[in-house]
């Protein structure tokens, strides 16, 4: 049975890990408001853009722009949204084991983090390049990314670009989510999506239009997917360390406890000695 010095050093260790956990769950809560208040402001204009993709669709042969090209895949592009540090709870290993599903043979990858880069070296996957990005990522940090797929898909290096990223669901909820990314699929309007007032009207044309917004609209998806990205990072590491100060507590009420028996057993059986002494001088 441990002595009392050791549980109290014990003791005192968990309360320090616990004001640290408790300092970066307090720093983890103030990124992840601001990264899930991004997130989803940047939702209604994705939305939009699909909205004019849809209504463009119809009225455009896809064989007029390269970026809807549907062709067999024989090799694909993979680029990998992860998180820079770690200490957010299975966010990183969950996305990791969907990218085991993909055969690694015939594709090529993308990072957006160091996770991911690391992940990559320890399985010695083919890592094409990789684009870092701020704490919450701008969309001209972005643009080369999408250039990147973009020049890739054209050239005929690859047939097809996926993206993998954690999905933002809720605070709780993150959802690793592959997102195909080229060749781009004609969005379709749900009835209740049609704009109001009348339909769209394209000036100068239906192809010049068609042509203008592809570019930007692949790069406002990826754009988009780094946001979710960011939220769920934050997220998942408030909540692990909300976790982790809840079980640090934990722990030193049970060490308490155990420090108080073991001090009692002491001191009674300091008592029997005296008692007994006691007795035998008599």
């Amino acid at each position: 049975m441990a002595n009392t010095l050791d549980i109290r050093r014990r003791i005192r260790s968990v309360k320090n890990t616990a004001q640290i956990t408790k300092a970066m769950q307090m720093v983890a809560a103030s990124k992840m408001r601001k990264a899930q208040a991004a997130a989803l402001a940047g939702r209604p204009y994705q939305e939009a853009l699909d909205r004019v993709l849809g209504a463009l669709h119809g009225k455009v042969d896809p064989q007029e722009n390269p970026l809807l090209e549907e062709r067999p895949v024989h090799r694909e592009l993979i680029v990998v949204i992860s998180t820079d540090k770690g200490l957010c709870g299975p966010l990183n290993t969950n996305l990791f084991r969907e990218l085991t599903t993909v055969n690694s043979a015939n594709a090529g990858f993308v990072t957006v983090g160091k996770k991911g880069v690391q992940f990559l070296a320890r399985t010695r996957r083919e890592l094409l390049a990789d684009f870092p990005t701020s704490e919450i990522p701008r969309f001209r940090e972005i643009r080369p990314l999408a250039t990147f797929c973009a020049e890739k898909f054209l050239s005929r290096d690859v047939d097809q670009v996926r993206v993998l990223y954690p999905k933002f669901v809720n605070t709780l909820n993150q959802q690793p989510t592959f997102h195909r990314l080229l060749p781009i699929a004609p969005a379709q309007i749900a009835p209740d999506q049609k704009p109001q007032g009348g339909e769209f009207v394209f000036e100068p044309n239906e192809t010049a239009v068609l042509a203008a917004i592809l570019p930007h609209y692949l790069g406002y998806e990826i754009y988009q997917m780094a946001l979710e990205a960011r939220a769920s990072e934050h997220s998942a590491r408030m909540v692990a360390m909300k976790n982790a100060t809840d079980n640090a507590k934990q722990l030193v009420k049970d060490l308490t406890l155990e420090y108080n028996k073991v001090r009692q057993a002491s001191i009674t059986t300091e008592l029997l000695e005296i008692t007994t002494a006691q007795l035998a001088v008599q």
